[in-house]
């Protein structure tokens, strides 16, 4: 079954989605837009909460840690299998995010979301200021990946130091990195049309915040 684009737009009317490359600020801004607006926040993977709807038969690529042979084996995948991987459980928990945001929407609060959804799709059931795209340079996706403190990153840094050869299988994993955050992908982002934020050495959260109020016409809202 599938559900119009047109009827999505109505139903989905407030959300404000924000999409881009890593350590653009995403998730911190989602946080606080939702703070400062007494709205809903949508945090990175927060289509978790469906995942008991799913199985590997019909999700292979969420149901990748139900079938994968070993953490040592997710941690050696080529750049290709990595990418190819990502790009497949961002499709499939796109299905996940839409049922979540219908379900939130019913609250009639305004819901920020740190999306999976495409640009193609984001272009069909939102209006222009209901989405952002928030860039950083490409080389802190890479030298920084490991230095957030949240678990997921502190257990894949873990798991691999246990590989036979923790050297190699860390420039292999830093190789799938930059694929995932290459040149090509972060044109897409830049050129999709969308308003873009670029994430500089002098930006500062406040102001970050500011702009994206003012894109999402928050600010007028707070006068």
């Amino acid at each position: 079954m599938e559900i119009a684009n047109n009827i999505l737009r109505a139903l989905l009317k407030n959300c404000y989605f924000v999409n881009g490359t890593a350590y653009a600020g995403k998730s911190t801004m989602v946080r606080l837009l939702a703070q400062r607006h007494d709205g809903i926040e949508c945090g990175e993977n927060y289509h978790d909460v469906l995942m008991g709807a799913t199985d590997p038969q019909h999700q292979p690529n969420l149901g990748y840690f139900e079938t994968m042979e070993s953490w040592q084996a997710f941690v050696s995948r080529s750049p290709d299998e990595y990418v190819a991987w990502l790009d497949g459980t961002s499709r499939e928990a796109a299905q996940l995010e839409i049922i979540q945001l219908l379900r939130l929407s019913q609250s009639g609060k305004k819901i920020f979301v740190d999306t999976n959804l495409s640009l193609e799709q984001l272009k069909e059931i939102a209006p222009w200021d209901h989405v952002a795209v928030m860039l950083s340079p490409q080389h802190l996706s890479v030298e920084r990946f490991f230095d957030r403190p949240d678990r997921e990153k502190q257990f894949l840094y873990q798991k691999i130091m246990e590989c036979p050869d923790p050297e190699w299988t860390m420039a292999n994993f830093r190789a799938c990195v930059t694929l995932a955050n290459s040149p090509e992908r972060y044109e897409a982002f830049a050129n999709s049309g969308f308003f873009t934020h670029l994430r500089r050495p002098e930006s500062t959260i406040e102001d970050t915040l500011k702009i994206l109020e003012a894109h999402f016409g928050l600010w007028r809202e707070r006068k």
